[in-house]
């Protein structure tokens, strides 16, 4: 599936851009299946937001027992002073996971395709497995800033091996939020790790005393709808604000190696499920 070249690029950058490699239709699949949950949501059925400015170190029980579930988080500026919807719920959500992977059937077929496993097992994923799943929003207008950060705080496996799948199921422009990552982080050592005791208290503890990149180190990543960007669990990225007219949407996957330990401290201890190149649920 993939190049010596781009094995070589991977291994060097720390991640690797597709272009448009999945088509129109199948990523219009995925935005009306994200759509269809949004849908059937009840916005009064929680108030639980997603922000990485504050909240790292305090998950409510909605984010931490969503590991098997689909659940959608709704942006930080989402509600005025007085806690209501400021738009349409179709407008107001930052994301959905993090099992669609397992019980949405439309990103069910698309994850655990072939495609997906040939591609994990190219970039040197021993027995690859899929860990997390989201649907990210990035809303008009009020699309938060995600501030620097590295996966592997998030799945620490040791060695480490989280490769994230980043897939534009919109075009992703500096406008409206694409990603950027370090131009020079491909071996940044890991600073932060994400951890959720027995009780269900989370830390956020540091590893290394080492500063986040400049954002003038940052390679913003403009991508076709269609693309997939990979990158490493080491590898330093975030997004800006999005104050424009057009949304953002992409979908995500984190993959970890099944011989590497996954740290009983993670956050997520959700079943993974295991990518064979015999999937075959889907093909490009």
């Amino acid at each position: 599936m993939l190049t010596q070249a781009q094995q070589q690029a991977y291994q060097t950058q720390g991640h690797l851009v597709l272009d448009e490699l999945f088509s129109p239709q199948q990523m219009q699949t995925l935005r009306q299946a994200a759509l269809k949950i949004v849908d059937d949501f009840d916005p009064e059925s929680t108030r639980s937001v997603f922000s990485t400015d504050n909240a790292d170190t305090n998950r409510d029980h909605y984010f931490l027992a969503s590991g098997d579930k689909v659940r959608c988080f709704f942006e930080e500026e989402a509600f005025s002073s007085s806690g209501e919807l400021q738009q349409d719920k179709s407008l107001s959500i930052n994301k959905i996971g993090h099992a669609l992977h397992v019980l949405s059937p439309e990103f069910k077929a698309f994850s655990q395709s072939k495609i997906i496993s040939d591609i994990a097992k190219g970039l040197g994923v021993i027995a690859p497995e899929i860990r997390q799943s989201m649907y990210i929003f990035k809303q008009p207008k009020i699309g938060g800033v995600i501030r620097w950060h590295q996966d592997a705080s998030y799945f620490y496996t040791m060695p480490m091996s989280v490769v994230t799948f980043w897939f534009a199921i919109e075009d992703a422009t500096l406008l409206n939020g694409c990603l950027q990552v370090d131009k020079a982080g491909a071996n940044f050592p890991l600073k932060e790790q994400f951890k959720r005791y027995p009780n269900d208290s989370t830390e956020l503890v540091q590893l290394t005393n080492i500063k986040w990149p400049a954002n003038e180190r940052a390679l913003p990543l403009e991508v076709k709808a269609g693309s997939l960007v990979v990158f490493n669990g080491v590898l330093p990225h975030f997004s800006e604000a999005n104050r424009s007219d057009k949304s953002r949407h992409a979908f995500t996957l984190h993959i970890t190696s099944a011989q590497a330990q996954y740290d009983k401290l993670n956050w997520l201890q959700a079943e993974p499920v295991p990518l064979t190149s015999s999937s075959g649920l889907l093909s490009n």
